[in-house]
């Protein structure tokens, strides 16, 4: 592993320890054992940082996803699926991805080109993952859709502290991708 490498793992480590949202090069570069001018030098400025730490997240968390087991249907793809977003690393993953699309969203850059890279390579991973699970490639396009927005927003939700109604609107979100993908799933939650 080259020098920038090592930096760029480092540096992703901290940031998914202290988060996106007011990261400055100094206390950074002091939490990784460097400097400000060193990270310049490997990553040109800061903005080049912060791309290189949200697509690195990004990887980190697709290989993530693309070692899952296949589930053995849809349904249960989505509930697994959201059981592994509610430990780590997956966890802070997705909060790093949610600061940077955030920021996106106010048309921010590099956030919102980061934002859009992610979410194409996520959604590579995700249509694999559940096409391995069941679903049939001509519907999985519309399934990663509904399935990814709804999870983003469940994991974002705030109006409840409740995990037990959080999971029944997971499963309630994981028999509507069973529906989409047109198979019948057991009645039980997986």
């Amino acid at each position: 592993m080259n020098r920038r490498e090592e930096l760029l793992q480092a540096a992703t480590d901290q940031v998914l320890e202290t988060g996106l949202i007011g990261l400055t090069l100094r206390p950074l570069a002091a939490a990784i054992g460097t400097s400000d001018r060193m990270l310049i030098y490997h990553f040109g400025n800061r903005d080049a940082l912060v791309s290189a730490v949200v697509a690195n997240a990004t990887r980190r968390g697709a290989d993530i996803l693309a070692g899952l087991p296949p589930a053995p249907t849809v349904r249960a793809a989505v509930n697994r699926l959201w059981r592994a977003y509610q430990t780590e690393p997956l966890r802070s993953l997705l909060n790093l991805y949610c600061q940077a699309a955030a920021s996106g969203l106010i048309g921010e850059e590099p956030y919102l080109s980061d934002a859009r890279a992610s979410n194409a390579a996520w959604a590579a991973v995700l249509r694999d993952y559940l096409v391995r699970s069941g679903a049939p490639p001509r519907r999985v396009a519309r399934i990663v859709t509904l399935v990814d927005s709804a999870l983003y927003g469940f994991h974002l939700d705030l109006t409840t502290d409740q995990p037990d109604e959080l999971q029944r609107g997971v499963d309630d979100l994981a028999v509507a991708a069973q529906a989409l993908a047109g198979k019948r799933a057991a009645g039980t939650a997986p």
